[in-house]
């Protein structure tokens, strides 16, 4: 991934978005059907994909750093990602909460 913290926490964003854009377009598909035993199956594989992708999105970076001897870059890549992305979360929340978009 990047060096640029920026860049790390707007692309697991845009990950996310993503994600969700696809399950919602999937799910207005299956409106009138039950679920069968694909569902938790394909839950249980859409997190797991997730967690890898996030894993590497958030911990690769700062990992390479820290194993090669930069540990204090690689400590700062790693928690300013996550507070941009905690920003960037808490936008979505204030937007969700505020009647904005519904």
């Amino acid at each position: 991934m990047s060096k640029n913290p920026i860049v790390n926490a707007l692309s697991v964003s845009g990950y996310i978005i993503f994600i969700v854009s696809v399950m919602t377009f999937l799910s207005q598909t299956q409106k009138n059907k039950p679920d069968t035993f694909l569902a938790p199956i394909l839950f249980l594989s859409m997190l797991t994909l997730s967690v890898a992708v996030l894993a590497y999105l958030f911990f690769y970076q700062p990992l390479q750093l820290f194993i090669s001897g930069k540990k204090k870059e690689g400590v700062d890549l790693f928690v300013k990602t996550v507070t941009i992305f905690a920003g960037i979360t808490s936008f979505f929340l204030v937007l969700l909460f505020s009647g904005i978009v519904k």
